[in-house]
């Protein structure tokens, strides 16, 4: 399957620049060789009948095809060794850090705004910046306690920091999804690694919310949108996980100064709503007044500390792609630090000057709106039509506020299988890992590789066509590769038991 494999156009992650695999992918990359293109394709299958019995899918919202679908899922692992996770960690531990730093100062003395260090302008004209929140004290004083953010490696394997998701980042459900599904599948690709688990995320993610209550086993809430949203399953499985109930707007209440929950047994009190719904959603008589899909009177309860939310409101604008610009000034300005993993290059279209250098090249520039995501409200300018280039310009020069502008990185690449040329292909992917921040600061190992399905596509996002993978963690940093003939006989001697574990695990839900 790897026959025709050509890596060396972009950095490679498994290859190195002479074709050559890389330490820790040898012994892995040996297994997958034991495998007969057959044998191969009918665990994939195997693999994609446990996801759709799962029920693991996403929602793609305006496509006249049918908006759910099976989440795509390639077989071969991204493979991480200890010592370059352990350099994420501090960097991605350092991040959130300063940016809960800047929330808690924003919605506080504003001194970072008042030293000149974040253009006050540019913050206070912010959708996500929420007045009505303004010198809250929050437990812990963390605004936002689950994070995920987006890394990208350019072409010499640095780790570029593309954005941050502070509100409510998703995706983790399938980092969980994928480890079962392919422990099962392909178990004996996992023998001697050393793979750091992911299992434990929502006993963590429990023991986080928990925290921010001061009462006694607190009473804590998934709040979904409902099943129409593209993130349901997660909300759903989430719960599911942690053991507490998934309620929607409706199901909640105000009164007394509390959040109650409607029961068949009567109401009952919540302390702790970790809510997957915008902020704009949360509270008619605060935001959106004619949202049907928050709970009426939540933010006054919140105000006064009986309920806590996570994230917090107001989250968003740490978010904000213009102000993700000023993340690295802000790890400065609160640690004193400097940052240990970088940003890409970013042009600001509240800037005149940067505006001038949007203007001149577009069709060299990846553009974004400010508030977007899923890769909505983007333009691609090398593989975008002038027709198109002149529509969204036009939209750039309305609101230059709403818009960035990067140039194009070319993004890692990571061997992928298409099962219409069974073989292996390089597509490019990038990393969102996810950490918990309370008391201390957790960082599940790995996270959610996204791959561009789409051949020669830049854009991973799964309402754009594109899919994951499971990615390892090592203990070690690297596993010597064992030999052909050693790998062949534990393929053929894991297969049975492969195989009747699949038929199992796709039954399950």
């Amino acid at each position: 399957m790897f026959d025709a494999y050509d890596g060396s156009a972009f950095f490679d992650e498994l290859f190195d620049a002479d074709g050559q695999p890389r330490a820790h992918y040898a012994a892995t990359l040996d297994r997958l060789n034991g495998f007969s293109k057959s044998e191969f394709e009918r665990r994939r299958l195997l693999t994609d009948l446990a996801f759709r019995n799962s029920g693991i899918t996403f929602t793609v919202y305006g496509d006249a095809a049918g908006t759910e679908r099976t989440f795509p899922f390639d077989p071969v692992p991204r493979i991480i060794p200890a010592s370059e996770w352990a350099h994420l960690e501090r960097g991605l531990t350092q991040r959130v850090l300063a940016l809960n730093a800047f929330l808690r100062d924003v919605y506080g003395e504003q001194a970072i705004l008042n030293d000149g260090v974040v253009p006050r302008d540019l913050v206070l004209s912010c959708p996500q910046f929420r007045r009505e929140v303004f010198g809250l004290k929050l437990p812990l004083g963390v605004y936002t306690h689950i994070v995920g953010s987006d890394l990208v490696r350019n072409e010499h394997g640095e780790y570029l920091v593309l954005e941050d998701n502070l509100r409510t980042p998703s995706g983790v459900s399938y980092v969980l999804g994928n480890r079962t599904a392919l422990t099962r599948t392909m178990p004996g690709l996992f023998a001697g690694m050393g793979v750091r688990p992911v299992q434990h995320y929502t006993t963590a993610l429990l023991e986080l919310l928990r925290s921010l209550s001061p009462r006694d086993n607190p009473t804590v809430v998934v709040l979904t949108p409902g099943m129409y949203n593209s993130a349901y399953f997660e909300h759903s499985f989430l719960a599911q996980q942690m053991g507490v109930e998934l309620v929607e707007g409706r199901d909640l209440f105000v009164s007394d100064g509390r959040v109650w929950m409607r029961t068949t047994e009567g109401k009952q009190r919540v302390d702790v709503i970790y809510r997957r719904i915008d902020d704009d959603y949360l509270d008619p008589t605060v935001f959106k007044a004619d949202s049907s899909l928050g709970v009426r009177g939540l933010i006054e309860v919140y105000r006064q500390g009986h309920v806590a939310l996570a994230n917090a409101v107001g989250a968003g604008v740490a978010d904000d792609k213009a102000v993700y610009a000023y993340v690295p000034k802000m790890i400065e300005y609160y640690l004193g630090e400097k940052p240990l993993l970088k940003n890409v290059p970013t042009l600001l279209g509240w800037d005149a000057n940067d505006l001038g250098e949007m203007l001149k090249n577009p069709a060299e520039l990846i553009f974004k709106a400010v508030g977007e995501a899923g890769g909505y409200g983007m333009l691609v300018g090398p593989a975008a039509t002038q027709a198109e280039i002149d529509e969204y310009i036009k939209l750039v020069k309305a609101n230059p506020r709403n818009y960035i502008a990067q140039p194009v990185i070319p993004l890692s690449r990571h061997p992928t299988y298409y099962p219409d040329s069974t073989r292996m292909e390089p597509c490019h992917v990038d990393l969102r890992p996810y950490i918990l921040v309370g008391e201390n600061v957790t960082i599940i190992p790995g996270g959610l590789t996204r791959v561009a399905l789409k051949r020669g596509s830049l854009v991973v996002n799964s309402s754009q066509g594109g899919g994951s993978k499971d990615t390892w963690v090592l203990e070690g940093d690297g596993v010597p590769a064992q030999s052909q003939s050693q790998s062949q006989s534990q393929s053929q001697g894991s297969q049975s038991q492969s195989q009747s574990q699949s038929q199992r695990s796709a039954g399950q839900t």
